[in-house]
């Protein structure tokens, strides 16, 4: 019998990630039964307290054990804890020598969403690729420099941790593990009953750049502030550091240094953020909508357009925009 442990953090946690876990795992032995096949799965709450309060005390969840009575488990998830995630992980220290324990002892840890700060905060991922919610990359980089944050994934393992993107994506991790542990037909089986999308495998279409700005570099800033009010123009290194009174190499290091980003991947995903707006809210066609980014060459574009959204222009247009009745041909 597979042992499976769902933390119930203290704090603002997410009530979605746990009953939305407990439910599909906690199902598995019936999907199981209807092929014919023996109970598999033990599922069970994990708490530091016998009940745990939730929005203001609006709701109370009462674990099914305390963490101290689980000896031995196979797999534990992380829900997302929500707030500042140093303090939620401070609240929830006591979980992490257990959490280490039993992953010395073979079992695995999932995290979902935000719950990825607290499995880094662990160390267990330490030099490891990790998912999260996009809109919190920066600041997991900040946190944590050694972990390899892929922020454009939905599902990421490695030596038996997996972690999964943003909000509702951690379906998709839950779906994933079904499959690790009861197999493709479970899985599909368990997608079909909750109508989930099995293998969406890239948060890419829904991220939103908001440009990084989380940082007391008054030129960095300025700087930024150009390129979204210019974007349309062709912009260079040598404008901007000029602009900033900086020499260029310094002026690079400390843009890289404050965004994340260099100036030019910078330029490009203000570029890239203001066509996703065009394509969900105009009737522009494809073209008509690279030009007015500042984009001459098309190819380029949709390559680079690709790469960020995972999706083709005309995809990512007829994806979000209800104005579009009859799509064309790319």
């Amino acid at each position: 019998m597979i042992h499976i442990s769902i933390l119930v953090p203290l704090g603002h946690t997410s009530l979605v990630n746990i009953e939305g876990s407990y439910q599909i795992l906690a199902d598995l032995n019936n999907f199981l039964a209807q092929k014919g096949q023996e109970p598999m799965f033990r599922v069970q709450l994990v708490g530091l307290r016998n009940e745990v309060s939730q929005r203001n005390r609006l709701f109370t969840i009462s674990p099914d054990v305390l963490m101290n009575e689980v000896k031995k488990t196979d797999l534990i998830i992380i829900p997302s804890l929500h707030g500042d995630q140093a303090q939620a992980a401070e609240l929830n220290k006591d979980f992490i020598p257990w959490i280490r324990e039993q992953y010395r002892q073979g079992a695995s840890v999932a995290s979902l969403c935000l719950g990825a700060f607290f499995l880094a905060a662990t160390g267990l991922l330490n030099g490891k690729q990790c998912a999260t919610h996009w809109k919190m990359a920066q600041e997991f980089r900040t946190m944590f420099p050694g972990v390899q944050l892929m922020d454009d994934r939905i599902i990421t393992e490695e030596e038996r941790i997996y972690t999964s993107g943003g909000a509702y994506s951690f379906l998709n991790l839950i779906l994933y593990l079904v499959e690790k542990y009861a197999g493709r037909d479970i899985a599909i089986l368990t997608a079909k009953a909750y109508a989930i999308d099995i293998d969406r495998q890239s948060q890419s279409p829904f991220i939103i750049f908001e440009g990084q700005k989380a940082h007391n570099d008054a030129p960095i800033l300025k700087a930024q502030q150009f390129i979204e009010s210019s974007y349309q123009d062709k912009i260079t290194v040598e404008q901007l550091s000029d602009m900033s009174a900086i020499g260029r190499r310094t002026f690079e290091r400390r843009f890289k240094k404050s965004t994340g980003n260099t100036v030019v991947e910078y330029i490009q995903r203000i570029k890239i953020e203001a066509a996703k707006r065009d394509f969900e809210t105009s009737t522009k066609n494809v073209n008509e909508v690279i030009y007015d980014v500042g984009y001459v060459d098309t190819k380029t574009f949709r390559t680079m357009f690709k790469k960020v959204t995972g999706l083709t222009p005309l995809e990512y247009r007829n994806k979000y925009n209800k104005q579009i009745t009859n799509p064309v041909n790319e």
